[in-house]
């Protein structure tokens, strides 16, 4: 029998629990990077959060974003963030809140230096108030979420498993933001948004694998909490990598060939972070939440006592 097969059958016997420091390692490693990549690059806030100005429109010259830069420098605008789309066809530009008068002179000077019609450039501009408004907007969203996982958790679980998967959560979160510093990509709502449903589908994911342990522990009365759970990991090993691969699938489609090959900006920022996120939820909910569990569930003295006898059997077993 082939080892997916076995997989799909849930036939095998990965000590998901024994290997668990391998596991914390590798995500003790990522999210050290994450961190780092947050603390030192900064992300790279669209105008939505911090407010701002920005100018998209066609490259018709094919201005360089040194050309582009230089040409904003002239007329005063010293800070500016310049992209170029659809492989130099287009040019975005972001800069921070201008007078209304050097606004016009900077479409002026996009649409010399592109030679563009000035009529074709969009102009979007956010004070910084909407901007702050819409950021603590996102932190509050962020907030009541993870309030009701917790709750939502505790309720049909336990508290326990709850406070393991608000840990994979965190994990996912601190990954898919650390990408985002690392690849400067910009942050917009659409980023908030993507972020917001990755989460829900990492919970969907533990929830699972929760759920199978605890319908064990009732079942089971002569196995250690670790071998319950590297048993419910077992079982529902296919359901995850095949729900992970189906949803990798299409979003790293909308990723690589929307965003990337077509050049569809808006896209990309939302398809990043559910390919990240879904990734990074899938492994913490096998190899981190689950863990994590038996870890502290194995120093309550009802699991203490429980892992004792089955040592005392399994000696006398041998003898």
């Amino acid at each position: 029998m082939s080892r997916w097969s076995r997989v799909k059958r849930g036939e095998t016997e990965i000590d998901f629990v024994g290997l668990r420091r391998r596991w914390f390692t590798i995500s003790a490693a990522l999210l050290v990077v994450s961190l780092l990549a947050l603390g030192l690059l900064r992300l790279n806030l669209g105008i939505e959060f911090v407010g701002g100005l920005g100018l998209q429109g066609p490259n018709p010259a094919g201005a360089t974003v040194a050309e582009v830069r230089s040409a904003l420098e002239g007329i005063g605008v010293t800070e500016s963030t310049v992209q170029l789309l659809d492989e130099g066809e287009g040019v975005r530009v972001t800069t921070p809140e201008l007078e209304p008068g050097t606004q016009d002179r900077a479409v002026e000077a996009l649409a010399s230096v592109t030679e563009a019609d000035p009529g074709e450039m969009s102009i979007e501009a956010v004070g910084p108030t909407f901007g702050a408004l819409v950021a603590r907007r996102a932190l509050v969203a962020l907030g009541v979420f993870l309030g009701a996982v917790i709750l939502f958790i505790s309720w049909r679980l336990e508290l326990k498993m709850a406070l393991a998967g608000l840990a994979a959560l965190f994990h996912d979160l601190i990954i898919t933001v650390g990408v985002y510093a690392l690849t400067g990509f910009p942050v917009t709502p659409a980023t908030v948004v993507a972020v917001l449903v990755v989460l829900g589908y990492s919970l969907y994911d533990t929830v699972v694998v929760f759920d199978k342990v605890d319908e064990l522990v009732a079942l089971e009365e002569e196995r250690t909490y670790t071998e319950i759970v590297n048993q419910g990991m077992n079982s529902v090993l296919a359901r995850s990598l095949a729900t992970s691969l189906t949803s990798l699938l299409p979003v790293g489609s909308i990723l690589f060939v929307g965003a990337i090959l077509l050049g569809a900006p808006t896209l990309r920022d939302f398809a990043l972070a559910l390919f990240v996120g879904i990734a990074a939820g899938t492994y913490s909910s096998i190899l981190v939440a689950a863990p994590l569990l038996a870890t502290w569930k194995e120093t309550e003295p009802a699991w203490v006592e429980r892992a004792e006898w089955v040592e005392r059997r399994e000696k006398a077993g041998r003898r």
